[in-house]
């Protein structure tokens, strides 16, 4: 028997019900899911966290952040910034508008397990353009040019 996947939702939030109370607005990161309090939620009772959006982010004092950085949050300070710590700080998302050393936050789009920086596109240029290349070859093998 073939095992089959059943679509639930959309997926924009997830139900969430915490051990101990969570205001609205407070980021909540779990191994490597991260997500936004769309409200209110009080302990033990079910509610909803947003894993998808954008977001503006308290950032790290004194530290410029560009357009297109993948930025992780720091649960012990509270902030979004550009070193993941070893690891230890889990990813938010990409920057979608430069943050300058003294703006107090940062704009983010929450990007679930994706790891990289939009800036560098080089690789996936590259790719596109490779499969750009394999699907003319392939068509003109088809028609036996």
């Amino acid at each position: 028997m073939a095992h089959t996947v059943r679509f639930i939702h959309k997926g924009d939030a997830i139900d969430y019900t915490p051990a101990e109370a969570v205001s609205a607005g407070q980021v909540v990161a779990s191994n490597d899911l991260l997500g936004v309090a769309k409200l209110d939620i009080a302990a033990g009772a079910l509610g909803a966290l947003a894993v998808t959006g954008v977001f503006d982010f308290p950032k790290a004092s004194g530290s410029a952040i560009e357009f297109g950085e993948s930025v992780y949050w720091d649960e012990a300070e509270e902030v979004a910034k550009l070193d993941d710590e070893s690891g230890a700080n889990p990813l938010i998302g990409q920057t979608v508008a430069r943050a300058a050393d003294d703006d107090e936050t940062v704009r983010v789009r929450l990007s679930q397990g994706y790891v990289g920086n939009l800036n560098d596109d080089t690789e996936a240029s590259e790719s596109a353009s490779a499969s750009a290349s394999a699907s003319a070859s392939d068509s003109a093998s088809a028609s036996g040019v």
